[in-house]
């Protein structure tokens, strides 16, 4: 038996390869077939998608856990000395179970790329007997096997990265086509989510999809997100949207989206907010592949971007799920896709570092001269997401400290330490954060193990507009 939140985009392939028989269309028997062919290690590092799992073996009395790569898809468990365990999607999901334990129970998010067995005893109390890694992002994924791409290249010569790269990225898109319902994208018109629109739309008619690619942006009205998406979407052809954004809207929202992060990372609650209000729609998003500036070799940007994908389930892949998942929506992340990831980080360092003082250089090389997307977006500077949706003349985060500046105190702030003694808020916009979790979470601040922050520079703000490199240019 199976109780899993899964998307796996190879799941006919497998099935053809090794000729299993179906009984349902439900995307997770496969692994019920995986599992009884090749046990827990191989069913989970064959799956190609976002997945979180519960597998029941009645037969051999084993309870098995596993969650994808990079965590896309939430799993939390609760397990006690005693051996009760719980698991949940959501980690509030577990706050008012009663145990026999004298103590709360400590609630942990489950380890992305990771799987675990436990024995199951005849009380039905568990014993976790074995806890390992299936699959990291660095290296080539198992399922990559079954599924043979026309054109690969082999060698680091920079037009075959290129093109090896154009082909993993359309692979990438192509997969998450398929889907029992609508499909559509958000755009902001920055590099990435414009990619994988014009890909989609492209991809879209090449399979004769029934319906138009719809394209989402959100922002006030001159905001530089929503400007940018209308030359997007006008370019590409997609059937438009534009939400509106205002900061009071904004502000009036935080609480409820902290309740659904169930964090209190400053950057995350921040740039929550604008997801959050496409609760009407259904999307596509792209997770930022990250290449940071201001890393003083190639090699320690390397190892950066490396732990920056194993967090993405502490702060960007868990603000993208959380704020959509909670109106019903499905993400789908194709510049996650694991294939296009693993080539990505085999590549020279030197190759992969900004150039010119332009970052993600080697991915707008990849695109140029194909006008798949327009080249002023392109070569268009990297925007926080929560702050490029608001209007030029006054940003979300600046009508956010205004709020909070009326609402949290300098001597709020100065005790902030006493207070929260464990990963203490610095600023007030945190202190204020901070107060809204432990109202609906009191005691768990171990659910955020620390807050993002740029490195290798002197930032106090996790927001882009404090950082030199992505301060847009007069004319822009």
């Amino acid at each position: 038996q199976t109780v899993d939140l899964i998307e796996n985009y190879c799941q006919r392939t497998l099935k053809n390869e090794f000729e299993f028989e179906y009984q349902t269309k439900v995307d997770g028997e496969i692994l019920l077939h995986l599992y009884e062919r090749f046990g827990i290690e191989k069913m989970a590092s064959m799956l190609d998608g976002v997945f979180a799992f519960i597998l029941l073996d009645t037969a051999n009395r084993k309870v098995l856990l596993g969650r994808d790569t990079y965590g896309v898809r939430p799993l939390f468990r609760l397990l006690t000395d005693d051996g009760f365990l719980a698991v949940c999607s959501e980690a509030k999901g577990l706050l008012d179970l009663k145990t026999s334990m004298s103590t709360p129970a400590k609630i942990t998010a489950f380890l992305p790329g990771h799987f675990e067995v436990f024995d199951l005893k005849l009380t039905g109390k568990v014993e976790s007997v074995q806890m390992d890694r299936f699959h990291c992002c660095t290296e080539e994924p198992k399922h990559a096997a079954y599924n043979i791409l026309e054109g690969l290249g082999t060698g680091f010569e920079l037009e075959t990265v290129k093109s090896n790269i154009r082909i993993l990225f359309e692979s990438a898109v192509k997969k998450r086509l398929m889907a029992h319902r609508r499909i559509g994208c958000l755009l902001s018109g920055g590099l990435d989510s414009s990619l994988v629109a014009a890909t989609l739309v492209k991809l879209a008619k090449e399979e004769q999809l029934p319906y138009p690619i719809q394209t989402f942006s959100i922002g006030a009205e001159d905001s530089p997100d929503v400007a940018a998406a209308r030359k997007v979407a006008a370019h590409i052809g997609s059937e438009h949207h534009e939400v509106n954004f205002t900061p009071e809207e904004g502000i009036c929202a935080l609480e409820e989206v902290i309740v659904h992060l169930e964090s209190y990372d400053i950057t995350t609650v921040r740039a929550s907010v604008g997801l959050y209000k496409y609760k009407k729609y259904k999307k596509t998003n792209a997770c930022l592949l990250s290449l940071l500036n201001q890393a003083p070799s190639p090699k320690a940007a390397a190892e950066d971007s490396v732990r920056l994908l194993k967090e993405l389930y502490l702060f960007d892949v868990l603000r993208a799920d959380r704020t959509t998942a909670a109106h019903g929506l499905e993400l789908r992340v194709p510049f996650l896709d694991h294939r296009f990831t693993a080539y990505y980080l085999s590549l020279p360092e030197e190759m992969r570092v900004p150039k010119d003082g332009v970052e993600k250089h080697l991915l707008r090389e990849a695109f140029k001269g194909l006008n798949l997307i327009p080249d002023e977006i392109l070569w268009r500077r990297k925007e926080a997401f929560s702050d490029g949706m608001t209007s030029i003349k006054k940003s979300w985060y600046s009508s956010l400290q205004e709020h909070i500046e009326s609402e949290v105190n300098d001597s709020q702030l100065e005790k902030a330490s006493v207070q929260f003694p464990s990963n203490p808020p610095t600023t007030k916009e945190g202190f204020f954060i901070r107060q809204i979790f432990e109202k609906h979470y009191p005691g768990r601040c171990e659910w955020t193990p620390h807050y993002w922050m740029p490195r290798w520079i002197k930032a106090t703000d996790p927001s882009a507009r404090t950082l030199s490199i992505y301060k847009p240019n007069k004319d822009q």
